[in-house]
């Protein structure tokens, strides 16, 4: 039996089964965030770039 993978969010640090890839401010790093803070840091930004999803299950 495989065992459930889960990553933290880089801001709210909750352990999520599906994050977001995402560059959100300034520094151009590259981010997971879970869906609520995804909503957050998309939402009238001019830094938002979208890069991916990232899923527990292949």
């Amino acid at each position: 039996m495989m065992r459930a993978r889960q990553k933290p969010c880089t801001l709210c640090q909750r352990l999520e089964p599906v994050l977001y890839r995402v560059k959100y401010d300034e520094s151009a790093q590259w981010s997971f965030v879970c869906r609520h803070c995804w909503d957050s840091v998309s939402q009238n930004n001019p830094f938002y770039v979208y890069g991916g999803t990232w899923k527990a299950k292949k």
